[in-house]
């Protein structure tokens, strides 16, 4: 449930329906107003996973700024990278399971790219972090997708969640892999004005 109260005074525009982004946000003491944006999410052909996931992370900013011209919008988009292969969202059960089955005991990338779009100042970031699953066995796979946590995450997984058993290890940022990573986006507000 998306609490859309509005909020006295933000300073940027939410370009975003995710929870862990307004947890995220609220955790480095910015003020936002969510206001969700729908844009078409399909990679172009030729389209390298990074150049793909800096692309949504600015239509989806840019979006936001239009809903709201009066203040600047912040987007956010985050893949799981598998090799060049790009691991959305699980369409159904088995999607998830493939996912889930492909990435373990292996290493992935997460990529988040962070956007922030206002009248005068158009900037993205991008974090890259390295994701290491321990093995799992097709039991432990179908367990977790019938918690219902997989179903709505990149890879079909959430390492603030259950999925965290699975991780082996990470090499570079805990909250980019949650979906917005907070060093570089205090950088980006402070580069834009906005003091976190």
């Amino acid at each position: 449930m998306i609490d859309s109260s509005p909020v006295p005074d933000p300073s940027i525009t939410l370009a975003s329906a995710s929870p862990r982004r307004r947890e995220l946000l609220d955790q480095i003491q910015v003020s936002y107003e969510v206001l969700p944006v729908n844009i078409d999410e399909s990679n172009r052909p030729g389209e390298s996973p990074q150049q793909f996931v800096e692309r949504m992370a600015l239509e989806k900013a840019q979006a936001g700024y239009e809903k709201a011209p009066e203040r600047p919008a912040l987007g956010s988009d985050t893949i799981v990278v598998l090799g060049q292969q790009i691991l959305g969202k699980p369409e159904n059960r088995q999607k998830g399971i493939e996912m889930l089955s492909i990435l373990s005991g292996r290493k992935h990338q997460v990529m988040t790219a962070v956007c922030i779009f206002g009248s005068n100042f158009r900037q993205c970031v991008l974090s890259t972090s390295e994701v290491e699953f321990t093995e799992l066995n097709l039991q432990q796979i179908e367990e977790y997708w019938e918690t219902g946590e997989p179903a709505d995450k990149a890879g079909a997984y959430g390492i603030q969640g259950r999925a965290a058993k699975f991780i082996k290890n990470i090499r570079g940022s805990y909250s980019g892999i949650m979906g917005l990573p907070l060093f570089e986006t205090a950088e980006l507000l402070k580069a834009s004005g906005i003091e976190p």
